[in-house]
């Protein structure tokens, strides 16, 4: 009689493990969040630019980046060009580029590679 008690008690070991390894941690829920928020602002604004634009379609980008930064920014667009205008007190500088976008797609990839630069604000 002992041999089933133990598979028994292996088994549910093995169940409360496998069950607490899908309970997502603080953490996970976390990311989670941040994913569902970003999944629901690329699903925002591709509806807008859809609704607005009829693709292909010539879309400016507008960022503002700390001074020293500018050239993360125009490394994302080799082939374009970027007028650059410094602050008033030089701290900052407003980025502006031309990108003929095949799609909202396209848009919205931009927008999420600019927003790993810190400190970049995008208009």
């Amino acid at each position: 009689m002992l041999k089933p008690l133990r598979r028994l008690q292996i088994l549910k070991t093995n169940a409360i493990s496998f069950i607490s390894h899908l309970t997502p941690t603080p953490l996970q829920m976390e990311r989670g969040k941040s994913v569902r928020m970003e999944l629901d602002w690329t699903l925002s604004l591709r509806e807008k630019l859809d609704q607005h634009y009829a693709w292909p379609a010539l879309y400016i980008f507008k960022f503002i980046v700390p001074k020293g930064k500018e050239e993360e920014v125009k490394q994302l667009f080799p082939l374009h060009t970027v007028k650059e205008k410094a602050s008033k007190n030089g701290n900052y500088t407003s980025l502006t580029i031309q990108l003929m976008a095949p799609s909202s797609d396209t848009v919205i990839e931009v927008y999420l590679k600019t927003s790993e630069i810190e400190g970049l604000i995008a208009l």
